[in-house]
């Protein structure tokens, strides 16, 4: 005789909470709710990690397609450009990668990191936060092996303040730019991520960052 029970009722109008942060289909959103006991929050977490687990098998996968975002601030003060890259052109083309081109944009006018990603960050820059950071922590007396402590999570937070993949949506705190992207791979099915981008500010000397830095033509003479 079978013992086994029944599966949980989860009701439609919390599968649709769920779909509309997270984006995710409806079958894995009612499953991980089922998984998470009707626990939106911990379901949103249960969502995330097999998001990750999917992503991490596509990001060796050449993103060699994609589009140029932008978005310009309110008073035209400030305009982003930035390079966003997937597999195909038919995901390129796709309203959910151009809205996330706008968002990641956006959220570089509002931020302003200074690089891409933390491996972006320079040996020389890197050693400069630290040598800081020590004397700082020295200068409070503490121990030396509490004091490398404190460096160590200092520098976690120099790259989540200054790397776009480290830092947090400016519109959702509760994610970071590296997870929104990891969330988009799992949605759209392809390797995504972001090449390049350049801020301009009106008044301020702009530039580019990313792997590689764009070369702007002289003008030709008509």
């Amino acid at each position: 005789m079978s013992t086994q029970q029944p599966a949980m009722q989860i009701p439609a109008q919390l599968v649709k909470e769920l779909r509309e942060r997270t984006g995710a289909g409806f079958s894995d959103c009612r499953a991980a709710l089922v998984e998470a006991g009707g626990d939106i929050e911990k379901a949103i977490s249960i969502l995330r990690k097999k998001g990750q687990a999917a992503a991490a098998k596509k990001a060796q996968r050449e993103a060699s397609e994609g589009l140029v975002g932008s978005y310009i601030h309110a008073g035209g003060k400030i305009g982003v450009l930035v390079e966003l890259n997937c597999e195909s052109d038919f995901v390129a083309r796709t309203e959910a990668f151009q809205q996330l081109s706008h968002d990641v944009a956006m959220h570089i006018a509002a931020l302003d990191p200074r690089y891409v990603r933390r491996e972006e960050v320079t040996p020389e820059m890197l050693e400069k936060e630290r040598d800081i950071y020590k004397a700082q922590a020295l200068a409070t007396g503490k121990p030396e092996n509490v004091v490398e402590k404190i460096v160590n999570g200092k520098m976690e937070k120099f790259y989540e303040e200054n790397c776009l993949y480290e830092q947090h949506y400016i519109k959702d705190e509760s994610v970071t730019i590296g997870e929104m992207i990891t969330q988009a791979i799992a949605k759209l099915g392809e390797n995504i991520s972001i090449r390049r981008y350049a801020r301009f500010k009106v008044g301020e000397v702009s530039g580019t960052a990313g792997p590689e830095t764009a070369s702007v033509p002289a003008p030709v003479n008509a």
